[in-house]
Parts: C-alpha cells; structure tokens; sequence
C-alpha cells in the first residue's frame, strides 16, 4: 500500500464506511449528519478524494453506488502515526511520552496501560531474538 494520508473530514467519512461497509452516499449523508451536518454534495465531493487517493472503491448496486474500503483502518493509522511521529517529534516515540508525561497529560490508567504493552513488547522481542 502507498502511504495514505487522510484530512479530518476523510478520516470522518473513512471512519463510517470502515464500520458500515458498503454504504451508498445517502447512507452516508444519515450517518454523519449529526457529527458533520454535510450536504449530500460535501459528501460526493470527499468520495471523489478518496477514490482518488486509492481508500476507496464502489460498485453498482441497484440505484446506488454501494461505496466500501479498499485500505484497511489498522494500515492508514499506521502510516498517520507515523507521519505524526516524524514532523512533531522527530520520530521518537520515548520524546512523545516523555513529553506527556512532562506535561501531566497521562492518566494513571493510562500509564499502567503503556507499561503492560512496553511489557508484551517486551516478550515479543525475546521470543523474536531466542530464535
């Protein structure tokens, strides 16, 4: 897949075919009105980028164009992550967290949590390493 990098408003519109997969515009337009209140013709228009951009595809289907993913959620966050990474932090991830750290944005939980994934990391790489 090549690096796709998606605005808020294609992040919104991704986000709702990811879980409502395929949909047709108008499906679109209901499912985000009430986050977006855009036109049918916001919508055809952020459809036209994407498909550009190779998230998406669609197929005829009855009356309507049925719209779907071509790209999954999991790669596309990927790639955002680490585009943020890079420009905002130089690519550090331990700059990142030091820095929210420093600035008390972390919760407790939210800490225990990143200490039980550094710690599955943890034994991913020694298992990846003892082979």
């Amino acid at each position: 897949m090549g690096n796709i990098f998606l605005s808020d408003g294609e992040w919104k519109l991704m986000k709702a075919l990811w879980r409502n997969t395929p949909s047709t515009i108008t499906q679109l337009v209901a499912l985000l009105k009430e986050e977006t209140n855009w036109s049918k013709h916001t919508v055809i228009t952020m459809l036209g980028r994407l498909e550009k951009k190779g998230a998406i595809a669609y197929e005829e289907g009855g009356k309507a164009k049925l719209f779907y993913p071509i790209v999954q959620e999991s790669e596309v966050t990927i790639e955002e992550t680490k585009g943020f990474l890079d420009k905002v932090y130089d690519g550090s991830i331990s700059l990142l967290v030091n820095t929210m750290v420093g600035n008390q944005s972390i919760t407790k939980d939210e800490l225990e949590e990143l200490y039980q994934i550094l710690q599955k990391a943890e034994v991913k790489d020694r298992d990846r390493n003892s082979n």
